[in-house]
């Protein structure tokens, strides 16, 4: 979703701003940041799935008769476990991806106060002469 546009010659002059190496550094900081943060906003969609589907799990299981031996996947296998079993590591696996999701949300907060930080600095230098928009 890259909105690119050709710059009027008066946006494009930057009044003479130079564009030191510590600006660059700053310019690319903000684009690595940016890219970690869409890699980040991936996999926070994808666990947000998969917890889902094991909320879904647990409701299913509830409703299991005790005595019955279920299906339950672990990695790349399913195992045929007891249906107090299969709740059991359905519970750690829950709580598995809730930490994921917590840490990875931290870290996607902090990637974001690092761009809006880089953003305050680079648009104060640089004006319209700089576009940090996607």
């Amino acid at each position: 979703m890259n909105n690119m546009r050709v710059l009027a010659e008066e946006e494009e002059t930057s009044d003479g701003v130079e564009v030191t190496w510590e600006d660059q550094q700053q310019i690319n900081t903000f684009a690595k940041l940016n890219a970690r943060l869409k890699g980040i906003e991936d996999k926070l969609e994808q666990l947000k799935q998969e917890k889902e589907a094991l909320d879904d799990l647990s409701t299913e299981l509830e409703l299991t008769d005790e005595n019955q031996t279920v299906l339950y996947k672990l990695g790349e296998s399913f195992l045929h476990l007891p249906q107090p079993d299969a709740l059991f590591r359905l519970e750690i696996d829950q709580a598995s991806v809730s930490s994921q999701l917590a840490k990875l949300g931290a870290v996607a907060e902090e990637c974001e106060r690092g761009m809006k930080d880089l953003k305050v600095r680079l648009y104060a230098k640089f004006g319209k002469a700089i576009n940090l928009d996607e």
